[in-house]
């Protein structure tokens, strides 16, 4: 018979119980979401401008956060794939209040989040 091994339930338990916590950690804000990067986060801001941008790989989506392109303090991001599941969401978020969650990726180090269910867009 196996001796029983303490520190794996301790292991597993702290492992739980960090995952619960991010995921009810509070929002933060877009200027805040570069120092996040690699964390999946929600992350809450007044949109600041919204684009569709077809002849960029296919067709992107841009939602800046904080300031309007080029100085968005965080972006998030939808890929052509994904475009059809969000509508237009270029044409109704402006000067709204969103929230999106994701993982923080960070482009020429810019914030952003790409999207690919519109669960992760919240108007608020």
């Amino acid at each position: 018979m196996r001796a029983f091994k303490p520190w794996i339930t301790a292991a597993a338990a702290a492992a739980v119980m960090a995952w619960t916590a991010s995921a009810q950690a509070e929002p933060i804000s877009p200027d805040d979401a570069a120092k996040h990067a690699g964390e999946d986060v929600t992350v809450c801001g007044v949109v600041a401008g919204a684009k569709y941008a077809a002849q960029v790989r296919g067709g992107l989506t841009f939602i800046d956060f904080g300031k309007p392109y080029p100085n968005a303090s965080f972006t998030a991001m939808i890929f052509a794939e994904n475009r059809a599941k969000f509508g237009t969401p270029e044409k109704g978020l402006q000067g709204k209040q969103v929230c999106v969650s994701g993982k923080i990726q960070l482009f020429k180090g810019k914030a952003e989040i790409v999207l690919t269910d519109p669960k992760q867009l919240v108007v608020k």
